[in-house]
């Protein structure tokens, strides 16, 4: 196996979010040429690899965190300042989904970088053994989430096939991964599995239940030290409002809301 194909099975088996830039065009006199690639880790360093000195490393790395941050690609083309100027575009500018940079090395070449994020499989984290938990994670099944089932009691064959299967309420914390974690246990361990999800933090949070009992909780919850923005982040009732009523419109609700915030920052991405 090529040494940077290893590097990168490693970070993936970590669970950890990078991004991967690949040299796709230069111009004129430059270090890296066509091919070369880099692993670049969320906080943009370079982790493998090479795609040039240090005179584009700021450059890259800073594509390379917008990138993992929202999950979408980004084209950085890095000329030298007098083609920049002669071309009217301004370092920092974007058009037609181009993002130009400076490239300020002495051998004043230019090169085009392609950057793709590579994130580790979503976890959708459910409390809950019930019906609605259930449809849920049979559902979810479908969507490319890392499963897993926190149900005390519940039974390994009475599980849907392929989900992780827990008797407590601690949640995973599996690196880079964005969690989605949904309390659906439906009056068996409220308290209990909403204080572990609010302690474990998400993407999203939510809470199966009426309003009323929601208000009962967080106030109990309140009354404990709960921050109250840790509550207010709480979605509850969970799911879009379809006028769900059976124990599978509420997973498909719930399951609608977590594709849409999983969604919004790729769709808000330049």
């Amino acid at each position: 196996m090529d040494p940077l194909d290893r590097d990168m099975e490693a970070l993936r088996a970590e669970g950890r979010a990078f991004a991967v830039a690949t040299v796709v065009r230069t111009l004129e006199a430059t270090s890296a040429k066509p091919g070369a690639k880099a692993l670049i880790s969320a906080e943009g360093e370079i982790l493998a690899g090479w795609v040039g000195g240090g005179c584009i490393r700021a450059a890259v790395g800073r594509a390379a965190r917008e990138a993992v941050a929202d999950g979408a690609t980004r084209f950085l083309s890095l000329r030298p300042e007098e083609v920049l100027e002669a071309e009217g575009v301004a370092p920092g500018e974007e058009r037609a989904g181009i993002r130009f940079a400076r490239n300020g090395c002495p051998s004043k070449g230019s090169m085009d970088v392609f950057i793709e994020p590579v994130l580790p499989r979503p976890v959708l984290q459910i409390c809950g053994g019930g019906p609605v938990a259930q449809a849920l994670a049979r559902l979810g099944a479908g969507f490319d989430f890392d499963l897993a089932l926190a149900a005390p009691g519940l039974a390994a064959d009475e599980a849907p096939a392929g989900v992780r299967l827990s008797d407590s309420y601690a949640f995973d914390t599996c690196a880079d991964a964005a969690r989605f974690l949904v309390v659906a246990t439906q009056g068996k361990g409220d308290e209990a599995a909403l204080r572990a999800a609010l302690s474990a933090g998400g993407a999203y949070v939510a809470f199966v239940g009426s309003r009323r009992k929601f208000a009962t909780l967080r106030a109990r919850l309140a009354a404990d030290g709960v921050p109250p923005e840790a509550l207010d982040r709480v979605k509850a009732p969970a799911g879009l409002d379809i006028k769900a009523i059976t124990p599978e419109e509420i997973a498909l609700s719930i399951l609608a809301e977590i594709v849409a915030t999983r969604r919004s920052a790729q769709r808000d991405a330049p």
